[in-house]
């Protein structure tokens, strides 16, 4: 068996009816099926494209055209297309295609690409090797217009991992990273930031106020903390942010003294003002569980909310973290793990 017999399509079989019946009257039934083909593809917004090797001419059906915003019919120029695609997309286009020619094998990807009108698209590539007396002769595919597939896909990811109150990362979230940082560095920290007197605005004031007091928060921690690993709302009027390691083992604790003071600043609706505070409990990994992780962080807070509320406490085995420049913790403001 010649060796590339397996990359050559299978044989199509014979079909009775319409099909057999207008491939019997020649050109015109072509003529018909190809305009068939193209309004599908239009639709459909798939079309197909060959490559020649020997010269890299291009062939494209009509949606292909559409696809890159050009006038269908007009010369293609292999450099000035590939020149539509994004850096990104481009430079895995030329890896793939290479490896494809020298293995003799398909691929497929999701490219992303400007059209000559502008529009930012993705399109999915497929590609397959043709070969003539056993050396790679054409490329060949289909191209389609995935971009609302993956603007979906998208809407959906960010459903699943968004808190769609105040934009942050919701607790499903959370959980994926604070699994994957536990038992990491000692100096990655978690702070878990509980609103004082959000229930009293919420309902004295009503879901509106309550709403608002939750999305200017929840903006301003994302604010205060934009170099953190993670900044999300788990529940309620409950936050959490996920620091990485930090060489400052003060770090923590200093942020800390910076979001109650972010969030004691009075939110204003329509000439009204409501004021909330914050009460912080602070933890380092220290090697343990996620859940044991986030089980002294809650009882840094629980701590912090006894000692008086708008105020943080850590938990922390190692002891001496301080609370700010040139001012250490006292012992009532740590908790220890024994």
């Amino acid at each position: 068996m010649p060796e590339d017999a397996l990359l050559r399509p299978a044989p199509v079989p014979c079909i009775d009816g319409p099909v057999s019946a207008f491939a019997a009257t020649g050109p015109a039934a072509l003529a018909h099926w190809h305009r068939v083909f193209e309004q599908a593809s239009a639709t459909a917004r798939v079309g197909l494209w060959e490559c020649r090797l020997s010269d890299e001419a291009l062939s494209w059906s009509g949606a292909v055209y559409d696809l890159f915003g050009l006038r269908r019919g007009a010369p293609l120029r292999r450099g000035a297309i590939l020149e539509c695609y994004a850096p990104g997309s481009l430079d895995r286009l030329q890896r793939l295609r290479r490896t494809a020619i020298r293995t003799r094998t398909g691929f497929r990807f999701d490219a992303e690409i400007v059209a000559r009108t502008g529009e930012r698209r993705w399109i999915r590539l497929t590609a397959a090797v043709a070969c003539e007396n056993g050396t790679p002769a054409r490329l060949y595919g289909m191209k389609q217009d995935v971009t609302a597939e993956l603007s979906e896909a998208q809407r959906l990811r960010t459903l699943a991992e968004r808190d769609t109150m105040t934009g942050l990362a919701n607790r499903a979230l959370f959980e994926q990273r604070l699994a994957a940082a536990a038992g990491g560095p000692a100096g990655a920290a978690l702070l878990l930031v509980d609103l004082d007197g959000f229930k009293q605005i919420n309902d004295g004031h009503g879901h509106a106020a309550g709403d608002l007091c939750l999305v200017e928060s929840g903006a301003r921690l994302a604010r205060i903390c934009v170099a953190a690993e993670l900044v999300a709302r788990i529940g309620g009027d409950e936050f959490v942010v996920l620091l990485k390691d930090e060489r400052d083992r003060d770090a923590p604790e200093r942020l800390a003294d910076r979001i109650i003071a972010a969030l004691n600043k009075p939110i204003w609706r329509d000439g009204q003002s409501f004021r909330l505070g914050a009460s912080v409990g602070i933890a380092r990994s220290g090697g343990c569980t996620g859940p044991e992780w986030l089980a002294r962080a809650d009882q840094a807070l629980y701590a912090a909310k006894a000692a008086g509320r708008n105020t943080f406490r850590s938990f922390d085995r190692y002891g001496g973290a301080s609370a700010g420049p040139g001012r250490r913790i006292p012992p009532e403001a740590r908790i220890w793990i024994g």
